[in-house]
């Protein structure tokens, strides 16, 4: 999405009823705002109302602050959980990795080519891997290493990692096969913020060497899925899921190796979405307008 001079992006959930849209227009409207896209969700089982407006102020002096606290008033004449952004602000993402690299691999060159509109101020590992790898990007190279599996040290490694988070000014924290569970605090602090690629299309093969499950059982369909980071293990709001095709003549590495592309795609469509504001969330589930 190529920022447009001047231009913004509203998104909101509330209680269905009628006049959400004709209230939000008109206050965009009433303040020299142009639509430039809109999308709306009407969740008929929970009665919830969803929406994204991304838009451009054509005239008015541009001021977000202002913008906000003039439609903090309509935001709670309708209950609204809201966000408004100005799009053409990049995001600021660390990513975290442990010993497979691909999904970094992969979301550096997204980076790198302009496919990801962020930036990239740190990236954290418990191995030393790639740090080569990141010092080509020259992004900052963060070992945290975890040779000491205990509640006490994990703590210690866990209030770095989010010392970096503020000291970055980080918005989103993405595992990119980090391969540690993050503790119950430090999933609250990211709540919201924090993408997850489960190597499995959920909620089947859990655990350790799910090509290796998935290629005891036959499978007809590998898959992987990006979700949101919460305390419960794996079940946080899936995002996205991909699936690939197999047969019975592909092997485990064969599995493997599909399986990993995959996992580079589910991840990056995730990550673009979150930070062109596409993604609401809706109890367990999300509501994502591509």
């Amino acid at each position: 999405m190529t920022p447009v001079e001047n231009s913004y992006i509203l998104k909101l959930a509330c209680p269905d009823r009628p006049g959400i849209v004709h209230a939000v227009s008109g206050f965009l409207a009433a303040r020299g705002g142009n639509i430039l896209d809109s999308a709306q969700y009407n969740d008929r089982f929970t009665g919830g109302f969803f929406m994204r407006t991304h838009f451009q102020q054509l005239t008015g002096n541009g001021d977000l602050a202002a913008l906000r606290d003039d439609f903090d008033a309509l935001a709670g004449e309708f209950e609204m959980a809201w966000e408004l952004v100005d799009a053409g602000a990049k995001p600021r993402v660390m990513l975290m990795v442990s010993k497979f690299g691909h999904c970094l691999n992969d979301l550096l060159f997204r980076y790198k080519t302009g496919q990801l509109r962020i930036e990239i101020p740190a990236i954290v590992s418990n191995h030393r891997d790639f740090y080569q790898l990141a010092a080509s990007y020259d992004i900052p190279f963060h070992y945290m290493p975890l040779t000491n599996a205990t509640p006490q040290a994990k703590a210690v490694q866990e209030a770095k990692v989010w010392e970096l988070v503020r000291e970055n000014d980080v918005d989103l924290v993405v595992l990119a096969r980090y391969m540690q569970v993050l503790s119950p605090d430090l999933c609250q602090k990211l709540s919201g913020r924090a993408i997850n690629i489960h190597h499995s299309f959920l909620p089947s093969f859990k655990g350790a060497k799910p090509y290796a499950q998935a290629f005891e059982r036959g499978v007809k369909l590998i898959g992987a899925t990006a979700h949101y980071v919460t305390t419960d293990l794996d079940e946080g709001p899936i995002i996205e899921q991909e699936v690939e095709r197999v047969d019975h003549t592909m092997d485990p590495d064969q599995l493997t190796a599909i399986g990993r592309d995959v996992e580079c795609v589910a991840l990056a469509r995730a990550v673009r979405w979150h930070v062109e504001h596409r993604i609401l969330l809706n109890g367990h589930k999300t509501v994502v307008f591509k």
